[in-house]
């Protein structure tokens, strides 16, 4: 209940200076949420933050899919898909896209984030013995990653956002598409 009430005045006092500038979806479930706690009406209160997590988690998805890297040359590229997970899954925002190479093999570049299982596998990156049992470390820009045997790449940025580049393209497309996500604004979010 005291905790209830912590994220309950922390996301008011955030919101209160924006709700006034601008309305959105957000911003609308976070006020109604204060009306229902203030009624006395806890569940209300609770549904109306998780759809304001949840649409929060969306607009993150969208934020990860304007970084996905623009097709290198001769490639082409499907459209952006994201997914916003609440809590019930342990929680995931991620935006991903498909990238179809001239000899017919593809890679697929996915960024994740909001999610308590991307920071655990962070705890695998920071010790190298056990990042080196996964596959071979290497480095993308200042960036440490994993490229597993089959080719597949593993970056956690920032300790909180998990990029992941894999398909059936070979090993040096999909470090050129590691190399070409925008890992100084992932960084920055």
């Amino acid at each position: 209940m005291i905790l209830a009430r912590v994220l309950l005045t922390a996301a008011l006092a955030f919101a209160a200076p924006v709700a006034a500038i601008a309305g959105d979806d957000i911003l609308d479930a976070i006020d109604q949420a204060r009306k229902s706690y203030q009624d006395g009406n806890f569940t209300a209160a609770k549904q109306s933050l998780d759809l304001a997590s949840q649409l929060v988690g969306q607009k993150n998805a969208e934020n990860f899919g304007a970084l996905l890297p623009a097709p290198l040359p001769g490639w082409k590229a499907e459209k952006v898909e994201t997914a916003a997970v609440g809590t019930a899954m342990f929680g995931a925002t991620s935006a991903s896209r498909r990238y179809r190479g001239p000899d017919g093999h593809d890679v697929s570049v996915r960024i994740t984030g909001d999610s308590a299982m991307v920071m655990q596998f962070a705890q695998l990156f920071l010790n190298p013995a056990i990042a080196g049992a996964m596959g071979k470390l290497l480095k993308v820009g200042d960036q440490r990653a994993i490229q597993t045997h089959e080719g597949s790449i593993n970056m956690v940025v920032a300790n909180k956002y998990l990029v992941t580049i894999e398909g059936s393209a070979d090993a040096a497309a999909k470090l050129a598409y590691a190399q070409a996500v925008d890992i100084a604004k992932l960084s920055k979010m």
